[in-house]
């Protein structure tokens, strides 16, 4: 399930056990407004022998057995593996060389690859087990957690108190002072990326995912505009940065573990960062009059606008209210910030369904420019867009846009989350949004989810709409009905058209995730504020 925004640069490999997919996008255009720099060219095939890890190739199968898929990405795909030596389970991210298309994308890996062997054996990370690269793909054997996601265990608990909060807090926390420790920015902390080893109730919580980390200097600044919307840092909007912005990330988390919805929201992607840049947290609406003085002490300090001033790994460790021995307090949070953090959580998945049902409807006149541009780019002919094929079509179109914004709008279309964009997400990310809210289409989905012509959408044909498309789980399905007590005004337990069109309209109630869009990343290189 989707909690995150687009990445700002590009995305990867999820599953239950490895990540999260991404969220709803609308209003793109494949124009930019203005242009930014030009797309550089392929790299030259390399020699055969040329290797990314910088060591003789060797045979994966040779060590592990590959077993079922667990997730698939951008780059890549996770797998289930065994050690043929031991039997034990392990998790195989295996990564197609061919997708790694610039010097940066090779680099990254590498890079990745070198911070998890630093890392490995430190509490709460997970532990790295070997890499390995051949003629086709490289190989990074890690540590398989399967247990989940942060927000899953809370939600499954059903209720929490703030000792409970501080204690899961608090490995979030051991992890990004180890980093900084070891000279090491994470770049991309977000509940997704905390995943627990096992469904055993006393598994160890691990960060998985170090494909956007760095290793830094003190005192070097850094520009590279990367992460998670929600949780990027106002330093990095600004492209001035240093290994604060792991701090301002885990702050956000914290937020959202008090309250279920982040501190800074809006409509847009653009909006977002405005937010973010503006620096007001709400510690007015509930649950905050009943959070204790201490835990809002924390968020304060850890989301201070100045990273100068900003609390450090260590001083949030040694907070009053994070100490295990803490004035946390056991009385149990208001359960109402596991309604809203499952709200958080999927109800932009019912609003993609929606989005995507429309697109289906949409009149041929409407979309003929669009599926001709759909079909130039895929030259392969197999009815999907995948990186190399999006990046060499907007290059015929005359963009300039550089490959760090193609990977986001890839990330932002690919509403599935399987590594590609089909011609309904192709659609659906280009067309401006207002078009796709017209009465006409709005109606005709909602005619496709009011299965039985009543006039009301029931919580079993919400169900029976996100099962034929393939985008209904076990923990969707639960959430949905949660969703339709808040979408249902009147409480009569059915969405009525008004309802709905009001749900698809706004969005700002439920805080739910932003729409994002090729334009908003264009946009936001010509502001005075990234300057």
């Amino acid at each position: 399930m989707g909690s995150g925004l687009s990445k700002i640069r590009h995305s990867k490999p999820h599953d239950k056990s490895y990540g999260s997919t991404s969220q709803a996008n609308t209003g793109v255009v494949l124009e930019p407004a203005a242009p930014v720099a030009q797309i550089s060219s392929p790299e030259p095939v390399r020699h055969p022998l040329y290797t990314i890890l910088g060591k003789p190739y060797e045979d994966v199968k040779c060590h592990y057995t590959m077993g079922k898929e667990l997730g698939r990405g951008q780059y890549g795909i996770i797998y289930l593996c065994t050690e043929n030596s031991t039997g034990r389970q392990f998790a195989c991210k295996s990564v197609a060389k061919r997708k790694l298309v610039s010097k940066t994308d090779r680099d990254d890996i590498k890079r990745e690859v070198q911070i998890m062997q630093h890392l490995s054996g430190q509490p709460n990370i997970v532990e790295f087990k070997g890499a390995y690269e051949d003629m086709r793909f490289v190989h990074i054997v890690m540590e398989l957690c399967a247990g989940g996601e942060l927000f899953d265990r809370i939600i499954a608990k059903g209720h929490y108190s703030e000792r409970a909060a501080a204690s899961v807090f608090r490995d979030i926390m051991n992890v990004v002072d180890v980093c900084h420790t070891k000279g090491v920015v994470h770049r991309d902390l977000k509940p997704e990326n905390f995943l627990f080893t096992s469904n055993d109730e006393n598994a160890i919580m691990k960060v998985t995912d170090f494909g956007f980390s760095f290793f830094f200097e003190e005192g070097k600044v850094y520009r590279e505009v990367i992460g998670s919307a929600y949780y990027v840092a106002p330093e990095l909007l600004r492209h001035k940065y240093g290994k604060e912005i792991d701090i301002w990330s885990a702050g956000v988390i914290l937020y959202i573990i008090l309250c279920g919805v982040p501190p800074f929201w809006a409509e847009t992607q653009l909006g977002i960062f405005d937010a973010i840049l503006q620096g007001d947290i709400d510690f007015d609406s509930a649950p905050w009059p009943t959070i204790s003085s201490g835990a809002k002490d924390l968020v304060c300090r850890m989301l201070t606008q100045d990273p100068k001033k900003r609390i450090t790994a260590a001083e949030v460790l040694d907070h009053p209210w994070l100490k295990e021995t803490g004035k946390a307090s056991d009385k149990p949070i208001d359960t109402a910030v596991i309604f809203r953090m499952k709200q958080f959580r999927a109800m932009n998945k019912l609003k993609k369904l929606a989005l995507k049902v429309i697109v289906e409807n949409l009149p041929t006149e409407e979309i003929q420019k669009l599926k001709e541009k759909f079909t130039e780019m895929d030259t392969d002919n197999n009815g999907t867009l995948s990186y190399d094929e999006l990046k060499a079509g907007l290059a015929k179109l005359g963009s300039m846009l550089t490959e760090s914004d193609i990977k986001q709008y890839m990330q932002a279309a690919d509403i599935d989350g399987n590594g590609t964009i089909d011609y309904i997400e192709f659609i659906t990310a280009t067309m401006q949004r207002h078009k796709l809210e017209r009465f006409e289409h709005l109606y005709k989905a909602f005619q496709y989810f009011d299965k039985d012509n009543s006039g009301y959408i029931t919580v079993d044909e919400l169900e029976t709409a996100f099962k034929e498309y393939n985008m209904g789980d076990d923990a969707t399905i639960a959430t949905i009905k949660e969703i339709m007590s808040e979408v249902d005004r009147d409480k009569d337990g059915r969405i009525s058209y008004d309802e709905f069109r009001a749900m698809m309209k706004s969005g700002t109630h439920l805080r739910a995730v932003s729409s994002r869009s090729l334009a908003h990343v264009v946009t936001i290189r010509r502001r005075k504020i990234f300057s």
